[in-house]
């Protein structure tokens, strides 16, 4: 039961004095000892006639005892001082502590009588729909069922969508907006627009599912939490249900590093669900985080970057491939029925896209060309790995194999520090001066390079006098001691350019 469906008994006429109205409360009790947490089991609404406070300093020691043993709220009589004191207001306000104030002629005996009886339907009600819950369960039910007749029962709608923005149960006219929002809000359940967002089991977000209710339900968000929690349930038989496909997954991707023979490695081919003359491309995908971001209602453990990013891969295209998580990220081969591999690189672009709005967190994949048979599982594995690791270069996002084939494998594969050296010793000179005269040498050299080395497409690009172009060129080669008219090195600028 909530504050405001007491605060709604007119008969009692009690008025909130600070805290939340929408705070629940599990039973009643009533005390006037000073310090009453040890016969306090939590959740309790606590009613209370004052008798224990001899000076205004009392009540913080009083609220502290409730706050420490997780009372929902307390209810203060007006009978022995005739008000509730500021002191009271005040300790109760600065511990968070809901305080509804009892009137004289309305005693507790009364106010229990009354309550008592509706926290007794409220779990009746709440066992009933478990135990419905739990028949459907046991009949076979799959999540849309199961949504449908929880939903129902608790009079909402609404949608369960994932962080990448796709609907998986229910209706949403904007699951992108909902993804995003439930992306970026600091807290759970927010409001977004006609709708309450609320996270969806344990675990981070960049892979989790959202519940979004129509309406407002932050006023009631029992309601969200109870149809969330229903949603987890199944959410977590399926995932039971997917890890032996994911063990399967692992031991193909095992057997193709270790160049098994071309009939075991088609068996294990089967077993994954492809045909030996079906094309399929292979993803390689890593989550990268800052700390610890990005968890929804508390944390199921630490998970590393493959792990995670086999589960994002999973819900990037639409659960229907197993990810197994490897040492170099995690692995997932994706049939091509009908489509193709670039078709497969705007589907994961586009949920990428939506989960960069995720604080601290960037999603690394990497996608092989279109591949057939299961000897070409090796060579596809350590394709997708290039490209994921260009990927990581580049801050995130995804990169095909045809990215690969380019000086940007070589940066890719090339440790950062070396790079960062290679960079700072062949740029540094122009930096530095650049940083004392406020010229604009580096910008110059890269838009030069870019222009193949032409001074007046460089000037018409720049907007500046050719020879401003010619001049700033030749400051360069003074500086660094390289000539630009060699293609040795410019082939050194073009790399340094990128790799710092």
């Amino acid at each position: 039961m909530r504050i405001s469906d007491l605060l709604a008994i007119g008969e009692l006429r009690l008025r909130l004095l600070t805290g939340d109205p929408a705070k629940e409360f599990t039973g009643v009790h009533i005390t006037d000892l000073p310090e009453p947490g040890r016969y306090l089991s939590g959740g309790e609404l606590v009613l209370t006639g004052m008798m224990w406070r001899t000076s205004p300093d009392d009540a913080a020691r009083f609220v502290a005892a409730l706050a420490e043993a997780g009372v929902a709220a307390l209810g203060a009589g007006q009978a022995w001082l005739g008000h509730v004191p500021d002191d009271l207001v005040a300790a109760c306000a600065a511990a968070g502590l809901t305080l509804v104030e009892v009137p004289t002629e309305v005693s507790f005996r009364t106010l229990a009588e009354l309550v008592v009886p509706r926290l007794s339907g409220d779990a009746r009600d709440a066992l009933g729909r478990h135990r419905r819950l739990l028949t459907a369960v046991a009949e076979g039910a799959a999540l849309p069922e199961l949504f449908a007749l929880t939903a129902a029962e608790l009079g909402v709608t609404g949608a369960v969508v994932s962080a990448t923005g796709r609907v998986i149960v229910g209706s949403a006219e904007d699951p992108v907006r909902l993804a995003r929002a439930y992306l970026t809000a600091s807290r759970l359940p927010c409001r977004v627009g006609e709708h309450t967002i609320f996270g969806v089991g344990r675990g981070h977000r960049a892979a989790g599912w959202l519940l979004a209710c129509d309406g407002d339900l932050l006023d009631r968000p029992d309601i969200g939490y109870e149809l969330a929690a229903c949603v987890a349930v199944e959410h977590s038989r399926m995932e039971e249900g997917r890890r032996v496909e994911r063990r399967l997954a692992e031991q193909l991707v095992t057997a193709a590093l270790a160049e098994a023979g071309p009939a075991e490695l088609d068996a294990r081919l089967r077993t994954c669900g492809l045909d030996a003359a079906e094309p399929y491309a292979i993803v390689n995908a890593t989550v990268l985080t800052a700390g610890r971001p990005g968890l929804t209602m508390g944390s199921s453990g630490e998970q590393g970057p493959a792990a995670l990013g086999g589960q994002v891969v999973e819900e990037l295209l639409a659960r229907e491939v197993v990810a197994a998580v490897w040492t170099d990220g995690a692995v997932a081969l994706v049939p091509l029925r009908g489509s193709t591999a670039s078709g497969v690189a705007e589907q994961l672009s586009a949920g990428v896209e939506v989960l960069s709005a995720l604080p601290g967190t960037r999603v690394c994949v990497g996608l092989s060309g279109a591949l057939t048979g299961a000897v070409a599982v090796k060579g596809g594995v350590e394709e997708a790995g290039h490209a994921r690791r260009l990927a990581e270069v580049r801050g995130g996002g995804v990169v095909t194999s045809d990215e690969i084939y380019t000086h940007a494998l070589l940066l890719a594969t090339t440790p950062g520090d070396v790079r960062r050296s290679f960079a700072g010793r062949l740029l540094g000179p122009l930096l530095d001066y650049d940083g004392r005269h406020q010229s604009e040498l580096v910008r110059t050299l890269g838009t030069f390079l870019d222009c193949a080395g032409s001074w007046n497409a460089c000037a018409e690009r720049m907007h500046v006098h050719v020879n401003t172009v010619r001049y700033r060129i030749k400051r360069v080669e003074e500086l660094t001691g390289r000539d630009l008219s060699t293609m040795t090195d410019r082939v050194d600028f073009f790399l340094a350019l990128r790799a710092g």
